[in-house]
């Protein structure tokens, strides 16, 4: 039972270490900005609060943790298919057009 104790510390900890990322990232642009290692944190820390959640039975919070792991990796999906089609864009633009070797 302690090590489920520990694991599911361990994965709040973790969990909330995302805003202290999200924030840090915001002050170093003087903006508000999500960076990618917000997602993986909470993807990380989600799903081990998932499975802290499923261990102890709690349907509340294995509904919300399942939503969230859904919505991290969702997120993820969308950044890199946003960076595979910038990534085309740039080669395109720069006249490689999809040769090889080039």
């Amino acid at each position: 039972m302690k090590m489920w104790l520990v694991l599911g510390f361990f994965a709040q900890a973790l969990f909330t270490t995302r805003f202290l990322v999200q924030w840090i990232a915001s002050e170093k642009q003087k903006q508000s900005v999500v960076p990618i290692y917000f997602w993986y944190i909470s993807l990380a820390g989600g799903f081990l609060l998932l499975t802290y959640a499923i261990h102890i039975k709690d349907p509340v919070f294995i509904a919300g943790q399942s939503a969230g792991v859904f919505i991290y990796v969702r997120n993820l999906m969308l950044i890199y298919k946003q960076k595979k089609k910038a990534s085309k864009e740039t080669s395109l633009q720069n006249g490689q057009k999809g040769i090889p070797g080039k």
